[in-house]
């Protein structure tokens, strides 16, 4: 079974072909991240606009590179799939508006897909050994969250970000310190080369709750870096190795309690900030420690790409929780709530 899944919830244009599940043929993904870099974030208006002029370009790769073109489409492809929340409306509409146009002309069922479950089972596509129930936690640019996997369609939501998500908040303690966007990345280098414990920021655990907030520490890089010279490399690297430090011990100590509490013997990371070399060495480190097992992605699938969505697409196949254009008209939800399927 061949899906060609199409991504494009936020700037990443992305479009990919994934047999039965795990076999990616393709996954092809156009960055804009020269775009929204001299605006230190995404620029809604912009990306949809890329989204445009990138959309085609992008299928028709991961086509090629799946041995498929428009021509045996038709005998190739068995669904298409599309993410269509939560996410930017522009940028949903586009991708969404795509697969609805091929899924017409080609006659092939359209599978719709949350946003966050891609995030959620993305460790899946070259985990095997990964199946539910397991703990999963998503943190990326928009998203913060823990969530108990019962079985692909059955979650249980824990907690997520009250403010600042944890890549949100990489990205403004960057702009802080002056650094390029986006800021976790560069966060991550300038950290290694820093003291960790050089300053003292906040660990806001918020005992009795799952929820996260990254806001104090967002606004305790901006107090710190008042009193101290920015432009000395070395202050620089000690501040990044701090802040990266503290979000890193509040993730990961968050996370192993909530495996512990509800008795979770897996963790599965997904979303852009699971790319964070602190943040993999601790988990690897502390769940070996509590014996539990921690799955990782590969970075390629950790960011937005349409390989995820082709994943969860094929569960849903399997439970024939799918529905035609013809039938059912799909609109994009850019609030869309993680939702357990009827």
């Amino acid at each position: 079974m061949k899906i060609l899944a199409i991504e494009t919830s936020c700037d990443d244009t992305s479009a990919a072909v994934v047999e039965n599940g795990t076999k990616v043929l393709s996954n092809v993904i156009s960055s804009q991240i020269p775009i929204h870099a001299k605006y230190n974030g995404v620029v809604p208006e912009l990306a949809s606009r890329a989204h445009i002029k990138n959309v085609n370009i992008v299928v028709e790769e991961a086509l090629k590179q799946a041995g498929i073109t428009f021509e045996n489409f038709a005998d190739k492809i068995d669904y298409i799939s599309c993410t269509y929340g939560p996410g930017l409306a522009g940028s949903l509409l586009v991708g969404v508006m795509t697969a609805k146009t091929l899924s017409y002309i080609y006659q092939k069922p359209l599978i719709p897909i949350n946003h966050i479950e891609g995030h959620i089972f993305s460790a899946a596509i070259e985990n095997k050994n990964l199946k539910p129930p397991f703990l999963s936690v998503v943190i990326s640019g928009g998203h913060t969250e823990l969530v108990i996997i019962k079985d692909y369609g059955k979650y249980k939501f824990l907690g997520g970000t009250r403010d600042d998500a944890c890549g949100e908040a990489f990205d403004k303690a960057a702009k802080i310190l002056g650094l390029s966007y986006p800021g976790g990345p560069i966060i991550d280098k300038l950290a290694k080369d820093g003291n960790s414990s050089a300053v003292n920021f906040t660990r806001p655990m918020m005992k009795g709750t799952w929820d996260f907030s990254f806001s104090g520490i967002k606004t305790a890089v901006l107090n710190y870096s008042k009193k101290v010279d920015i432009k000395d490399k070395k202050v620089i690297c000690d501040i990044c190795a701090s802040f990266r430090q503290a979000v890193a011990e509040t993730v990961v100590t968050k996370a192993i309690a909530a495996a512990k509490e509800f008795s979770l013997s897996s963790i599965a990371l997904g979303g852009g900030v699971s790319c964070n070399s602190l943040i993999r060495e601790m988990f690897q480190k502390e769940a070996k420690k509590n014996k539990i097992k921690v799955f990782l992605a590969s970075p390629v699938f950790c960011t937005d790409n349409a390989a995820m969505v082709a994943h969860v697409a094929y569960h849903k196949t399997l439970k024939k929780k799918f529905s035609y254009p013809s039938k059912n008209i799909l609109s994009i939800k850019p609030s869309l709530e993680l939702e357990n399927w009827k």
